[in-house]
């Protein structure tokens, strides 16, 4: 099989479409279905779920998504290497953001990244998911909070100050609460990657151990909107980085609570697949990101022991 036909699948299952990937590449669309298929014929699987409505990868094809965009990946380094870049760097770079760093520090200095290249497309994710990097053919991931992708390259940056807030309408009705006993007569909005699989709690710091005091919530919420969202609407306390509430407690549309019992920093990490020859267009984002990044965190202090009250 040859690398422009592994460029062609890659297009396809990222547009999710053979007219778009065949617009895109400038090429008819009868011969993007045709290397599909060869390629399908050759690797003895079926990498492409079509219907009248949309195409989507199958388990088998997720795999191939996966190396090709790492064979293509090496093969644009051994070519750069070989090439002068006077004209900046060439080719396209999938990222996954926060959103809340994507929206108010990452995008904003976009621009002049692009100025610098030109040639580069970047296509970014803002999914409050944690994706599968490799999987899903992400050149690198901004993540927020703990890491257990053993098998990525982790660069961390800093970390989030965390802080508790409420809306004014719930303090009136509930009152403003000043001690871990006082809790059990408040409402805390839980924030849970998938719903249903873990307890609220309420996480603080003791003698450089985290500890979680445990509390009731009528809403359990997946995504740092909602979670936002809700805590406006007067549902509940939430426990969230002052990167993004920072502003709305300047307004008086949020107010913090209990200064002396804040959960422990959030670590920023940059992740990107662990290849012993990153992609110079990779690389020059993983540089630029951490030198945009770093500057609105706090260094990253010992990290602390948890336990549960």
């Amino acid at each position: 099989m040859e690398l422009d036909q592994l460029r062609i699948f890659a297009r396809v299952a990222e547009l999710g479409s053979f007219t778009q990937a065949a617009e895109q590449l400038g090429i008819v669309k009868s011969r993007v279905s045709a290397v599909v298929l060869q390629l399908e014929s050759r690797v003895g699987a079926r990498l492409l779920q079509r219907t009248t409505r949309r195409v989507q990868l199958t388990p088998d094809g997720e795999v191939f998504l996966a190396r090709s965009k790492a064979l293509l990946a090496d093969a644009d380094q051994l070519q750069a290497m070989f090439q002068p870049v006077a004209g900046g760097l060439k080719g396209r770079l999938r990222i996954d953001l926060p959103n809340k760093l994507a929206s108010e520090v990452v995008i904003p200095r976009l621009p002049e990244f692009l100025a610098a290249h030109p040639l580069l497309e970047v296509g970014i994710s803002t999914t409050d998911r944690q994706v599968d990097l490799v999987r899903e053919g992400f050149d690198c991931v901004l993540r927020v909070g703990a890491l257990a992708d053993a098998d990525l390259v982790a660069r961390p940056l800093g970390v989030l100050a965390m802080g508790n807030v409420a809306s004014p309408a719930y303090l009136r009705a509930h009152g403003t609460p000043t001690t871990l006993a006082e809790l059990a007569q408040h409402r805390i909005v839980h924030y849970a990657a998938k719903l249903g699989t873990q307890g609220a709690g309420w996480e603080y710091q003791e003698g450089g151990v985290t500890r979680v005091h445990p509390m009731r919530s009528t809403v359990v919420v997946n995504g740092t909107d909602a979670y936002q969202a809700a805590c406006l609407a007067g549902l509940g306390l939430i426990q969230a980085p002052t990167f993004g509430t920072r502003r709305l407690v300047e307004q008086g549309l949020l107010v913090e609570v209990m200064p002396q019992f804040v959960a422990p920093p959030m670590p920023v990490s940059l992740l990107y697949p662990n290849r012993r020859q990153v992609a110079p267009r990779v690389q020059a984002v993983l540089n630029w990101l951490a030198q945009v990044v770093e500057p609105r965190l706090n260094p990253a202090p010992a990290a602390p022991a948890r336990a549960r009250t």
